[in-house]
C-alpha cells in the first residue's frame, strides 16, 4: 500500500518556507500481527513544532533531515490486528504526516466519539488544553478577583487560560493580533481586549487596562507585550512561561530588557513548563477539562484547512496569526 508523507526537506534560517517541505510516496508493508493500520483524519500543527526544526539540545529531539515531519494527530483504525484496538477505534497519538500510518499501537490512546468532536482531541481535550490547565492552576494559581494577563490569547492554549481564569473568578485580561480575535475573546468573557498590532503603545494600554497590577501572567509570545506586563506586576505575582512565538524565527538573539530587577522587587515567580512535566497527571486534566466542556463553561474555535497537501501552509500560517484557536488541517 502507497501512502503520501511529508518529510523535512531543510532546516529553515529563520521563518521557514514551502521549500523545507518535501512531499514524498511511501510504500507500507501488510498489516501485520500486533499491528493496525490508521487512515488519518486530523492532524494538528503547533507552533513548538518550529523548534524541533532545528538542531541542538531541547526537551524533546529535533525532527531528522529526511525524515517525516510529525505531530497531534486523530487517526481511525481501517484494519487490526491489535486486539485492543478493533477497526473503528478512532485513536489520537504522536504520528508522522502521513495519509496512512502503520502502527504497533504504542503511544496511541483511544478516543470516546460521544463527548466531543474528535478533533477537540487535538485542541480543548488535548495538548493545548492540557497545557492551560496545568500551567494556568498549578503555575499561576490564579485567586478570585485576581488579575490574569494571557498574551496570544486567540491562540490554541491562550483561549482556554483565559476561560480557566474566568471559571476561578479572576479578570482576565487577553492579547491578540486582529480586532476579530479581540472580539471573540470578548465573547469568551474576558474583561478586557488589546490588538497588540494596532495598539500605539502597547505598554501605556496594558497599564489601563490593569489599574490593580498584574497577579499572573500566562506568556505565550514574550517580545514588548512581555516586556510591558512585567512592568504591572503586583507582589508575588506568578508568570507561567509556556512559548515565546514572537522570537521563534529569530537569527540572531533578541536584545530587550532584562526582568531580573523586576522579578526581585515584586518577589515574583516565574516557571517555564513544558505539559509534558505532567504527563502522569493527564487523565486527570483531560477529565476535568471534558466536564467543564459538557457543562458549558469551556467553548472554543478551530481554524481548520483542507486537504494533505495543505498541512505545511496550515502550519506556516501559524506565523502570520492565520489561525484563531486550534489550527487543524482536515485530511479525510
Amino acid at each position: 500500500m502507497k501512502t503520501k508523507v511529508i518529510r523535512l526537506a531543510s532546516r529553515p534560517q529563520g521563518l521557514p518556507t514551502a521549500a523545507q517541505f518535501q512531499f514524498d510516496t511511501l510504500d507500507l508493508p501488510a498489516t501485520g500481527a500486533g499491528q493496525v493500520l490508521l487512515k488519518t483524519r486530523y492532524v494538528s500543527v503547533d507552533p513548538y513544532m518550529r523548534g524541533r526544526m532545528n538542531e541542538g539540545k531541547s526537551y524533546v529531539p529535533p525532527f531528522e533531515v529526511g525524515a517525516p515531519l510529525a505531530g497531534g494527530v486523530v487517526a481511525e483504525v481501517i484494519e487490526s490486528q491489535h486486539e485492543a484496538l478493533p477497526v473503528g477505534s478512532v485513536v489520537v497519538g504522536n504520528l508522522p504526516w502521513q495519509e496512512y500510518i502503520l502502527s504497533d499501537g504504542k503511544g496511541l490512546n483511544r478516543i470516546p466519539t460521544d463527548k466531543a468532536p474528535v478533533s477537540y482531541f487535538l485542541g480543548l481535550l488535548g495538548m493545548p488544553g492540557l497545557t492551560a490547565y496545568f500551567g494556568l492552576l498549578d503555575i499561576c494559581q490564579p485567586k478570585a478577583g485576581e488579575t490574569v494577563v494571557v498574551s496570544g490569547a486567540a491562540g490554541a492554549v491562550g483561549l482556554i487560560v483565559g476561560q480557566l481564569a474566568k471559571i476561578q473568578g479572576a479578570r482576565v485580561i487577553g492579547t491578540a493580533g486582529s480586532d476579530e480575535k479581540v472580539a471573540y475573546l470578548r465573547q469568551l468573557g474576558f474583561d478586557e481586549a488589546i490588538n497588540y498590532k494596532t495598539t500605539p503603545d502597547i505598554a501605556q494600554a496594558l497599564a489601563a487596562a490593569a489599574p490593580a497590577g498584574v497577579d499572573c501572567y500566562f506568556d505565550n509570545v514574550g517580545g514588548a507585550i512581555t516586556d510591558a506586563v512585567y512592568d504591572l506586576l503586583n507582589k508575588h505575582a506568578r508568570i507561567a512561561l509556556c512559548g515565546q512565538i514572537s522570537s521563534y524565527n529569530d537569527t540572531e538573539t533578541p536584545v530587550g530588557p532584562r526582568p531580573e530587577t523586576k522579578l526581585l522587587k515584586t518577589s515574583a515567580r516565574l516557571q517555564g513548563f513544558i505539559v509534558g512535566d505532567y504527563f502522569s497527571r493527564w487523565p486527570e486534566g483531560v477529565q476535568q477539562l471534558t466536564e467543564w466542556y459538557s457543562q458549558g463553561k469551556l467553548q472554543t474555535e478551530e481554524t481548520i484547512t483542507e486537504g494533505f497537501d495543505q498541512i505545511p501552509a496550515a502550519f506556516l500560517g501559524l506565523f502570520k496569526g492565520d489561525n484563531t484557536g486550534k489550527a487543524i488541517v482536515k485530511v479525510s
